[in-house]
């Protein structure tokens, strides 16, 4: 089986205004279907990452500068991942299909394949 990365992507804004109830909702729809993965022996990991807060590392001109991000204008950063085992790209797709974040909020989902060494 192949390793694959889900990474979730958010819209910066996409939490503001939501009550502490909408955001518990949420929080148990992501650990059910993460608790499924597990059960199925198909999730090796993955984390919610810290809103608003990160750097981005980038050389120019011969120096590696470190600039704060994501950037507020941007409009879409990863809020999160998901390590996933997976017979082949097609099913690590399907398994995606079925992440919260997109079936049910309509956000967008990347799977890239680790690859082996």
């Amino acid at each position: 089986m192949a390793s694959y990365l889900l990474m979730l992507y958010d819209n910066p804004t996409t939490m503001e205004g939501l009550s502490a109830e909408d955001m518990q909702r949420m929080f148990e729809k992501y650990m059910a279907w993460s608790d499924e993965l597990e059960a199925k022996g198909q999730r090796l990991g993955g984390e919610k990452l810290t809103d608003g807060e990160g750097r981005v590392l980038r050389k120019e001109q011969g120096d590696i500068r470190v600039l704060d991000g994501p950037y507020g204008e941007t409009k879409e950063v990863i809020g999160g991942f998901f390590m996933i085992k997976a017979e082949s790209y097609d099913e690590a797709v399907e398994i995606a299909r079925t992440c919260p974040h997109v079936a049910v909020y309509g956000s967008t989902v990347e799977v890239r394949e680790i690859e082996e060494h």
